[in-house]
């Protein structure tokens, strides 16, 4: 590691900006940053029944003006960045009251905007006042360091938490409540923004890769620590609370990681052997003059020797062939193709999928 070991899977005390200075240039691959909202409250919030809303009234919320807010911003982010390596990216969270300024220093950095998420909560509290929109949502910032960063995206494995479709751009997940959100002997909440674990299992998940070191610089009560360890990341948590520190050390502590890499995540199909269609001749898994089909039965095909296809008016690879009779430019011939097999028809990606585990066994 390229970070020395006094600073890897750590809860570090202190300011943030000190912190990361201390750190060597491009040592991180992936930064998740809650940092203050500057909420800007004034006075007591009482639900109907005059009872008080324990919202967010600590120091480390409070500026003195948009102005040092801004100051502060671009201090953290600057020193965030020089640590971040070079295909490495950024997280950032906030609400209306600071996610626009959050971006736009984000841009006059020079980082390079992905996505925006829309966190939709479940359970969101009301508006007890009634003279304004339920707040129901956050928004999150997802940016690489520069924009040829060759960033990382587990494509595949978003598309299968989310029921094998492709992940959106809008969660709905519900805010930390429960056991998952923790409390002192009286009950209260320790920390007034913990982030659900949820949330941080999407977002360590879909941008970083096993092994690889996640830094949150607004620490709190751990929740990236925590995500981090469970999947096989190391962290590097900073916190100026020591309470906080403390409290997010003893729920690390806690947490089983889950040895077995294979149980962890889907592995990009980039990072998988390649396996040609033709391979699936030579294993005996199809044999020349058999039928392809789509899923609905529209087209069909037959298997060469070679390893190509041929149909009424196309012959060529699987690919060219299924974009050919569809009309598109593209297709993918792995999904597209479908084999009978026992009666019933699998797409020919199953028998990919069955070569490339006997190649690796």
């Amino acid at each position: 590691m390229m970070v020395v070991d006094k600073f890897v899977n750590r809860v570090l005390v202190g300011d943030c900006i000190e912190q990361m200075n201390k750190m060597p240039e491009e040592s991180v691959d992936l930064i998740f940053a809650d940092p203050p909202y500057n909420l800007q409250l004034s006075g007591d919030l009482s639900r109907p029944d005059q009872t008080k809303v324990n919202g967010v009234n600590e120091s480390w919320d409070k500026f003195s003006s948009i102005l040092d807010y801004d100051i502060y911003t671009r201090q953290w982010m600057t020193a965030a960045r020089r640590i971040l390596k070079s295909n490495g990216t950024i997280w950032v969270i906030g609400s209306y009251h600071n996610i626009f300024r959050l971006g736009y220093i984000l841009q006059d950095l020079n980082f390079w905007m992905l996505n925006d998420i829309i966190w939709r909560k479940v359970n969101p509290m009301p508006n007890f006042r009634g003279r304004r929109f339920t707040n129901a949502h956050e928004t999150l910032i997802w940016a690489s360091k520069n924009s040829s960063s060759k960033y990382t995206f587990n494509y595949e494995a978003m598309k299968s938490l989310n029921g094998d479709l492709q992940m959106r751009s809008d969660w709905l997940i519900p805010i930390c409540t429960g056991g998952e959100r923790l409390k002192d002997g009286n009950g209260n909440k320790i920390h007034p923004t913990q982030k659900p674990e949820n949330l941080l299992t999407r977002v360590i998940m879909s941008s970083s890769n096993i092994g690889d070191i996640v830094l949150d610089p607004f620490f709190g009560t751990g929740t990236t620590g925590a995500v981090s360890k469970k999947l096989g990341r190391n962290f590097i948590g900073i916190e100026q609370n020591a309470n906080y520190a403390i409290e997010a050390q003893k729920r690390i502590n806690s947490i089983k990681e889950i040895i077995s890499k294979e149980l962890v995540q889907t592995p990009r199909k980039t990072a998988e052997p390649r396996i040609p269609f033709g391979h699936l001749l030579e294993r005996g898994l199809i044999n020349p003059g058999e039928l392809l089909q789509d899923s609905k039965n529209r087209w069909s095909a037959k298997i060469r020797a070679d390893g190509s296809l041929i149909s009424k008016d196309a012959k060529g690879s699987i690919h060219s062939v299924g974009a050919h009779l569809q009309g598109l430019q593209a297709c993918n011939g792995w999904t597209f193709w479908h084999i009978k097999r026992s009666g019933k028809l699998i797409p020919i990606d199953n028998l990919r999928h069955a070569a490339r585990a006997v190649n690796q066994a």
